[in-house]
């Protein structure tokens, strides 16, 4: 399996720089491994894998990963010696008020992975992007769960499906520049991402295509909650370049789009 490294986007915890800034090396390593282990989901990965991954030795990933799982942070398959996400961590997550998302969510993904044949996701707003909480994966498809990772406005579909529906000086306000590129096609004017805006509403889902990583295109249409001035979350439908191509947008949008009014409407249910 492949497990993206978790540190490119992190300071160095052994650079000086980043010690005189106060950080507790030990715990930036073990939250380092438990974003691994998160990643590596639903499979979970090995010890040298997460020991590589976060490019620690292997003594030293033991011994964090033994104190996360005596915590319940990760378990370890007795069968296949993999690491998986613990069971007080999933506690944790469920109390961050997302869990009732999670289970309205849940079977529409179902539903439009097995309709489309592509990884389908909800994210939530977040201040500084979006987050994935939910998602349903074909058993076709080979990829790293993005469930727990943020990600930037800007540089992706879940993003600008959020933009388009805020007030345009609270989308702007948002898109903090100079806006990091991420591949060499990420559109970082805020000016022309602001300009997409009315395109995005009036079609009913964002799109986006190699932006956040070359080889990655999806769309994403906002869900919104009762009382909400703006969207509460995105469902996404995603996949590489050459399964989710960009003919594919208005057929895989629709489906976003519909898939997204289901889960608000049963989100207001949820709430009246």
């Amino acid at each position: 399996m492949r497990l993206r490294s978790v540190v490119v986007t992190a300071p160095d915890p052994d650079d000086p720089g980043v010690a005189g800034r106060g950080r507790v090396q030990s715990v930036d390593r073990a939250l380092r491994l438990l974003r691994a282990v998160s990643d590596a989901a639903p499979d979970g990965a090995t010890l040298s894998e997460l020991a590589a991954a976060c490019e620690l030795n292997k003594a030293t990933a033991w011994r964090l990963l033994g104190s996360l799982a005596d915590r319940g942070m990760v378990d370890r398959d007795p069968t296949t010696q993999r690491f998986l996400v613990g069971f007080d961590l999933l506690r944790m997550a469920s109390s961050a008020g997302y869990d009732g998302l999670v289970r309205r969510s849940q079977p529409i993904l179902d539903r439009v992975c097995a309709l489309t044949g592509e990884t389908s996701d909800v994210a939530v707003v977040r201040p500084g992007g979006v987050a994935f909480v939910a998602e349903a994966v074909p058993p076709t498809v080979l990829a790293v769960s993005w469930l727990g990772r943020e990600i930037p406005m800007h540089a992706s579909s879940a993003g600008r499906a959020v933009l388009a529906w805020l007030p345009e000086d609270e989308a702007r306000a948002r898109l903090h520049a100079p806006l990091d590129a991420y591949t060499a096609v990420t559109l970082r004017d805020v000016d022309a991402l602001v300009g997409e805006f009315a395109h995005i509403r009036e079609v009913g889902y964002a799109a986006c295509a190699g932006e956040m990583e070359p080889t990655l295109n999806g769309v994403s249409a906002p869900v919104f909650r009762t009382g909400d001035p703006g969207p509460y979350a995105v469902l996404n439908i995603w996949g590489s370049s050459d399964r989710v191509p960009v003919d594919r947008f208005p057929e895989l949008g629709g489906i976003a789009a519909s898939a997204a009014r289901e889960l608000s409407a049963g989100l207001a249910r949820t709430r009246s």
